[in-house]
């Protein structure tokens, strides 16, 4: 087992992972205590590995992490965080606010789309730095379809490889929420991970179609994240105003939905627990990741994570045309 194989595995990064881009303040203000209690949560139940990024509230999700961290001499801890954005001071800064990318910070910074090797490295070097580490454990390159997959992938993954040659870095990969950008990663680099957001889950499995399979073949573990499709599945009773892909669900979504909530029931098991459960049953998952700044949630996700789920509620899904 390489190194990158041991820092990838499904043993060392469990089944559960926690999220932090909530801890920086996505969709509102989290105090630093309630940060911290979340964070703690996670810990005592268990969850060793941590996701974090500089998009995440301008960098204030790596900061509690980082804090949180360096008083526990990150024991076992797996961290990973991502690269491509460098963020740049506001030189327009009036005193607004970064709501308009979903986190309630001041916009003192801006990012800025830089997956040459120089930015590359500056964003890890700005990262640590926030973080208090030497190292992190695993870096993805970060939505580079959002800006121009052709330069992010010809320039950042190649940067990413030198940086775990050097030791900078375990392991490597791509994060994003686009299924055929992240295999069309898989095929041009040589990438440890994947990390997907919210298009393998029990609303949406377009990974099923490329990505996955393509995984499988080539080795490279799949991180599963956004289970809860931004907060839609996070509850028994899907709502209207929920948000689904980072905005209102849309009814015919809500409607899914609700049926895959009765479904469940019928079998005694709650949607979120079901939600959880369902990336890990494919073999190239190694970790579903789940965000929350409430300690009382993550402790739920925990539990959830522990549940057995029968293998007839699957079937009933599969027979409801609500999975493959």
């Amino acid at each position: 087992m390489t190194r990158s194989d041991d820092i990838t595995s499904a043993e060392r990064l469990g089944p559960l992972g926690f999220g932090a881009a909530s801890i920086g303040n996505l969709y509102r203000s989290v105090s630093d205590e309630d940060a911290l209690g979340a964070l703690e949560a996670a810990w005592e139940s268990g969850i060793r590995y941590f996701d974090t990024a500089p998009h995440y509230g301008l960098g204030l999700s790596e900061r509690r992490l980082g804090d949180f961290l360096r008083a526990r001499t990150r024991a076992g801890a797996v961290v990973s965080t991502k690269v491509g954005r460098v963020l740049d001071l506001n030189l327009a800064f009036t005193g607004g606010d970064d709501l308009h990318h979903g986190f309630d910070v001041p916009d003192e910074l801006v990012r800025r789309f830089d997956p040459s090797e120089a930015g590359i490295r500056r964003s890890l070097e700005d990262s640590l730095e926030r973080l208090g580490l030497d190292r992190v454990d695993i870096a993805y390159l970060h939505d580079p379809d959002i800006y121009d997959l052709d330069r992010g992938l010809a320039e950042g993954l190649p940067a990413l490889v030198r940086l775990r040659d050097e030791g900078l870095v375990g392991a490597i990969g791509i994060g994003t929420n686009d299924a055929g950008a992240a295999a069309r990663a898989v095929r041009e680099g040589d990438l440890d991970l994947v990390m997907i957001a919210g298009r393998y889950t029990l609303l949406e499995q377009s990974a099923l179609e490329d990505l996955l399979p393509l995984c499988e073949e080539r080795g490279v573990g799949v991180v599963a994240a956004a289970p809860f499709n931004s907060g839609l599945l996070a509850s028994s009773d899907p709502r209207a105003g929920a948000h689904y892909d980072y905005a209102a669900a849309p009814k015919p979504v809500i409607d899914r939905a609700r049926r895959l909530a009765t479904t469940c029931r019928t079998y005694g098991v709650e949607l979120p627990a079901a939600a959880i459960h369902y990336p890990l049953r494919h073999p190239a998952v190694r970790t579903v990741v789940v965000g929350s700044a409430r300690a009382t949630a993550v402790r739920e996700n925990v539990d959830r994570a522990a549940e057995e789920i029968p293998e007839e509620l699957w079937s009933a899904l599969r027979s409801d045309g609500l999975i493959p």
